[in-house]
């Protein structure tokens, strides 16, 4: 399955409730998704493709040891992707909370806060040919 989404600007949702980015938080036990999708591409920003995410974010979720990691990788992210993913349009980080999301020309993501400079940098340049396309997230209800 080929995932590759290279040279795009995700903007938050039009029905994004908040007016700045914000670090999801849970009071459940444990880390959703989109907690685990907002440390790995807030701490290693352009490190990870979409579907590199994917596989870190199903790893740290399930909390797959690192033995089983080590020994059966190639196994569980074939497992993996025998089914299809959402692209970071359906995450929950520009969906609810704040972040815009850039695949650069090799597809490795960045987030951009919706009341950062840069982000404004790519809406306003997204209008420019040679510019990364445009995209917004998707809306959280039907509207």
């Amino acid at each position: 399955m080929d995932m590759k989404i290279t040279d795009s600007f995700v903007q938050v949702s039009p029905d994004c409730p908040v007016e700045r980015g914000i670090e999801p938080t849970t009071k459940k036990e444990g880390k959703t998704a989109h907690m685990i999708q907002y440390e790995l591409l807030s701490q290693h920003p352009y490190m990870f493709t979409l579907e590199d995410l994917i596989y870190e974010v199903h790893i740290r979720h399930k909390q797959i040891p690192d033995t089983e990691v080590d020994a059966r990788g190639e196994e569980i992210r074939a497992e993996l992707f025998q089914k299809s993913h959402p692209c970071m349009r359906a995450s929950m980080l520009p969906k609810k909370h704040g972040w815009g999301v850039h695949y650069n020309e090799e597809g490795k993501i960045a987030l951009y806060a919706m009341e950062s400079e840069e982000y404004q940098q790519f809406v306003e340049a997204g209008t420019n040919a040679g510019s990364p396309k445009l995209t917004y997230a998707m809306r959280s209800s039907r509207g």
